[in-house]
């Protein structure tokens, strides 16, 4: 049995949920985030105080910071933080409204980053601490359908490895988790579709519209499995900077580092092409 204590966003559904369910089977104590702690109810009824519902909208930066402040206190130390909430925004870029935009980027970038700052004094204070931030295969690779999506993933991506290097040095280390495509409501409820447009009928953003609505795409990961992993985590000494979940994650992850850096080999010349000249060693002071 384990024994560590966790703060947990979004756990309704999905990856959260089950992650929520694993610690719990564990023995751990865990704060679990939703907006609506009904959603909670059966697991209350079993885990008794090693439960606590914290009811939060991590668009709303008071909260976040009312939600660590209550965990903090109820428990007195938390090992571990994950960041999971979040959300599918679907539709080419001329697509999705400015709210849809707003809202993507309040819920899948700033929250986490909003969580972080709330979380990371905490843990300093206490000597250290683990943050797993929820990214995906998203925040490696691309779609069409999906650039703003993709924009909150990779923006996750660029602050937490940053953020890796700030922390070390006080004891936090910091996870980010690129999941594959996993059989969670991610394209259905908890998703947000923006109408089409008639000029992409028939284009690389309309074929992957079209898939998502058919619900055909493939979703060989299992979220038991990957929020057993999550778990794993806090009993490495060392953690990954990255941690990629699913055959599907690896996959497409590896194709995509491949290809970046054999289009960044090609561009050796160019790219030493660029500094400036070395000045003429006649110019060069004597002195």
């Amino acid at each position: 049995m384990s024994d560590r204590t966790w703060l947990v966003t979004g756990t309704s559904t999905g990856i959260g949920r089950a992650l929520t369910e694993t610690l719990l089977d564990r023995g751990d104590r865990v704060a679990a985030t939703v907006r609506d702690p009904a959603a909670l109810a059966p697991l209350a009824a079993h885990a008794g105080d090693r439960l606590r519902p914290v009811t939060l909208d991590v668009t709303d930066h008071a909260g976040i910071e009312r939600a660590v402040d209550e965990t903090f206190s109820a428990f007195g130390r938390v090992d571990a933080v994950v960041s999971n909430a979040g959300y599918g925004l679907f539709g080419a870029a001329e697509e999705v409204s400015d709210e849809q935009i707003q809202r993507q980027l309040a819920t899948n970038l700033l929250g986490p980053i909003r969580l972080a700052r709330a979380v990371l004094p905490r843990f300093r204070a206490q000597g250290g601490g683990r943050f797993i931030q929820l990214s995906s295969v998203g925040g490696q690779t691309t779609l069409p359908h999906l650039s703003l999506y993709h924009a909150s993933k990779w923006g996750v991506e660029g602050f937490f490895e940053s953020l890796a290097a700030e922390a070390e040095p006080f004891g936090i280390q910091v996870t980010i988790v690129e999941p594959g495509t996993v059989p969670t409501d991610f394209a259905g409820r908890s998703g947000d579709v923006a109408p089409p447009l008639p000029a992409y009928a028939d284009t690389p953003a309309d074929r992957v519209r079209q898939v998502l609505e058919q619900g055909v795409l493939p979703a060989p990961g299992d979220p038991r499995k990957i929020a057993r992993a999550i778990a794993d985590l806090a009993a490495l000494e060392r953690a990954p900077r990255r941690l990629a979940l699913g055959s599907d994650a690896f996959g497409l992850i590896q194709s995509a580092l491949r290809a970046r850096l054999a289009e960044l080999e090609e561009q050796r010349d160019a790219a030493l092409s660029a500094d400036a000249d070395a000045p003429a060693a006649d110019t060069l002071s004597s002195n």
